[in-house]
């Protein structure tokens, strides 16, 4: 079962469901007229949930602007290089795919929302557990189609009005917290059993999950280019601190793992506590096409070769168990030896040009953990769960609002240094109430940054979406024009192999509007 929530509240075959509405067209003459139909309405929103999630190309491609993360150098990869390079075109086909996912999410979740409520025999408690899901997802495609391109055509119908006007950034934000309102006061705090709990983990939508998506909403509400302020950091925290509170007094079942390795360990794929909202795959039905591998193709085990890790980020992350479960601690190359990701052979070749990610790879025996000393050749897909928001992200978000609301807390203090102390295995207890409030917002900041450095499959948060909100993008845009060289190793001396060029205007922000629908829709042009 693919159980990115494809089965819930279903007596139908998850299988059989999904095999004859593939991509969850469904049409709302007639339906909502049994119980079952609204079943099949939540299995037809998940599956294209999970299909916008699964696809490498449907993925955070725009995640790529973010310091932590580049690309590889090779002629294949110019749509992703061109979000690296701040130069996106407007027929760049990721970049339209992931336009294309973000509405076809939002058409399927527009069809309960407005169809569900006439669903015969079934309680209206039912049928709202069904619309909150419904809204969530609403909101979170709104919320990346407003962070990605900003003034963007709101479409509240099932049908698409290619006339639709633009939306401010200010009306979608209300609209998204509108209906994560409604999703959180309507999504169950636990759901009770199979397929709605699972592997002691909900696969659905729950309560924790919204106040985690409010809690990060109302910070990017709070930077630019809203620029709220002060007022919405502390909503902000109140939202992080009531999923923190009620996991400590056990409402929550969250916790952290104790190694960061585990973290992204296909071991704890389907029963990992510390996720709070996640996709879920299983590769024996419907497997994710997400690659099980992200290595460089000149490596021993070869693989995709999407995206490098930028070298200044990898140079400041700071040692210890968090850093050696991010990145390669060692390569392995076609000779089967173990080098440094800066090593060049005789001639220097530069088989390996920059840092690379591991917590994005897997195993090709199912079962089996990676071992970076004894790589095994790894397949295109698998069942990793796609990580949308962790607890750690939570603890991180609740420091840096308090801290961006004028305040220290011995609290915030407390939830940093949990994320702190894991990293380093050990507790380092390295941050203190004498800390200033900037000096606490900035410490959470870039935990943050290191918690989900190169996560690119869609995580509400990305290190991308932080400088997005905190409008660091201009900085780093300008430190990659002048890409100086990084002391990686004593006298080893590394600069970024993707060049930036161009002057910088706000409109680098954004991705253009695809292409195709400026010629439908002239609000678009």
């Amino acid at each position: 079962m693919m159980v990115a929530g494809a089965c819930l509240l279903s007596t139908v075959s998850c299988s059989d469901f999904l095999d004859e509405n593939p991509n969850g067209k469904l049409s709302s003459d007639g339906f909502f007229s049994t119980k079952e139909d609204l079943a099949a309405s939540l299995n037809a929103l998940y599956s294209v949930v999970a299909t916008a999630h699964r696809q490498n190309n449907y993925i955070g491609t725009n995640f790529l602007s973010g310091d932590d993360i580049s690309t590889h150098p090779a002629s294949n990869k110019q749509s992703l290089r061109e979000h690296d390079q701040y130069n996106v075109t407007d027929n760049n086909a990721w970049m339209v795919s992931m336009w294309e996912q973000r509405y076809r999410v939002i058409k399927s979740a527009n069809f309960i929302i407005n169809n569900a409520d006439r669903t015969p025999e079934v309680s209206q408690k039912e049928i709202d557990v069904v619309k909150a899901q419904a809204h969530f997802w609403r909101a979170f495609n709104y919320f990346y189609l407003v962070t990605s391109w900003g003034k963007v055509p709101v479409m509240l119908d099932e049908v698409i009005d290619y006339n639709s006007p633009l939306s401010s950034e200010e009306e979608i934000y209300e609209l998204i917290l509108s209906d994560l309102k409604i999703a959180e006061a309507n999504c169950p705090v636990v759901y009770s059993s199979a397929p709605y709990f699972n592997n002691g983990v909900n696969v659905a939508v729950s309560q924790g999950a919204v106040k985690a998506a409010l809690s990060y909403v109302y910070m990017c509400m709070a930077g630019w280019p809203l620029n709220k302020g002060e007022e919405y950091y502390t909503l902000a925290a109140q939202k992080a601190e009531e999923v923190i509170d009620m996991t400590e007094n056990g409402t929550y079942y969250y916790t952290l793992m104790d190694n960061y390795a585990d973290v992204y360990s296909l071991k704890h794929t389907h029963s990992n506590s510390e996720i709070i909202l996640g996709v879920y795959y299983n590769r024996d039905r419907t497997p994710n096409a997400i690659p099980a591998t992200d290595f460089l193709l000149e490596m021993k085990q070869a693989g995709w070769g999407d995206t490098n890790g930028e070298i200044k980020f990898w140079k400041e992350f700071p040692e210890g168990p968090r850093k050696e479960a991010s990145y390669f601690p060692k390569i392995m190359l076609g000779d089967g030896q173990l080098h440094d990701w800066w090593y060049d052979t005789e001639p220097a070749s530069r088989e390996v040009v920059a840092p690379i990610f591991m917590k994005t790879v897997a195993a090709a025996e199912r079962g089996v953990e990676f071992d970076y000393t004894d790589p095994t050749v790894c397949t295109s897909s698998g069942q990793k769960t796609v990580q949308v928001i962790r607890l750690s992200e939570v603890y991180c978000w609740y420091a840096e609002a308090i801290g961006r609301s004028g305040k220290v807390t011995q609290k915030a203090v407390d939830v940093l240094n949990k994320v702190r102390n894991r990293a380093d295995g050990k507790a380092t207890n390295l941050y203190t109430s004498s800390m200033s409030p900037t000096e606490l917002a900035e410490a959470a900041y870039d935990e943050h940054g290191w918690e989900v450095a190169g996560y690119y499959w869609n995580g509400f948060a990305p290190r991308a979406r932080d400088m997005f909100r905190m409008y660091r993008m201009k900085e780093h845009f300008e430190y990659r024009k002048l890409n100086p060289l990084i002391e990686v190793a004593p006298g080893v001396f590394r600069k970024e192999v993707v060049t930036v060029t161009g002057t910088w205007d706000d409109s680098k922000m954004y991705c253009p509007y695809p292409f195709e629908d400026k010629s439908l829709n002239p609000s678009l042009k």
